[in-house]
């Protein structure tokens, strides 16, 4: 039954992109509004068809920790959908992206236009300078700018490794930064089509003042990242982790 449910959210998940991509390309035409509008809503139904076809409801809590208008968010990054689901709730999210994504047709399209920061990470020095200086554009503009300090999605339980982008984007913005944290690696892994039914949580932490020493800086973020997910991991009747989740690398994922 998972493997059955599972390939209808895959057809769900790809036909709803062609229905809002393709179908909504005039938006493309347009300013970079009616382009985030598509993105949004499909983001919904994104969700709506995880809910309703492969048995996964989304919550988000915390939202009173949500931030409002120009903004720095670092978010656990475990799976695809953490890439969709913020834009359900973020007002105006501009999230870091791999530049040779850019290219791809609709996906990459709208990704430009709505001005995400496209990073070529092969450039190393360059491209943490190209990425603050693109950062600082969208922060000017009122985005909520979302990074995931590792870089690429994890699997659950995987030794945590944070990037120095964060506190480069910290540094620059001089903002508060506001953690994510979540369990969606244990019912929409990081490879692999299958998904598990059950609650995937994202959690609204509160913010990080500004203004904190680097290392303090990214003490504290992964100290309250990696402390609420494997919170949520912890309460997941399916999720199989390592104690502590981060101590013996990754671990098997969810049964059957």
């Amino acid at each position: 039954m998972t493997t059955l449910r599972s390939l209808a959210f895959v057809a769900w998940l790809y036909l709803s992109l062609m229905v809002f991509a393709v179908g909504l390309s005039p938006a493309l035409l347009m300013s970079y509004r009616p382009a985030m509008w598509v993105i949004r809503n499909w983001a919904r139904c994104v969700l709506f068809g995880l809910r309703w076809v492969a048995g996964i409801k989304v919550e988000f809590r915390g939202l009173e920790h949500l931030p409002v208008g120009a903004s720095l968010i670092a978010g656990k990054h475990q799976s695809m959908l953490d890439v969709i689901a913020p834009f359900a709730v973020l007002p105006d999210n501009c999230f870091i992206m791999k530049q040779e994504l850019a290219p791809l047709p609709f996906f990459g399209w709208f990704a430009v236009k709505t001005r995400m920061i496209a990073v070529d990470r092969s450039a190393h020095a360059k491209a943490l300078k190209a990425m603050v200086r693109q950062a600082r554009d969208r922060f000017a503009e009122g985005r909520q700018i979302l990074i995931f300090p590792e870089g690429t999605r994890a699997p659950v339980g995987a030794t945590p490794d944070y990037k120095p982008g964060i506190a480069a984007l910290y540094r620059d913005l001089d903002c508060p930064c506001t953690p994510i944290a979540t369990n969606s690696g244990v019912h929409w892994p990081a490879h692999g089509f299958r998904r598990y039914p059950g609650m995937v949580v994202y959690e609204f932490l509160p913010a990080i003042p500004a203004g904190l020493k680097r290392a303090e800086f990214m003490s504290q973020l992964e100290e309250r990242i990696e402390g609420a997910s494997n919170a949520l991991l912890a309460r997941d009747p399916i999720a199989e982790i390592p104690t502590p989740a981060h101590a013996r690398g990754p671990v098997p994922g969810p049964r059957p």
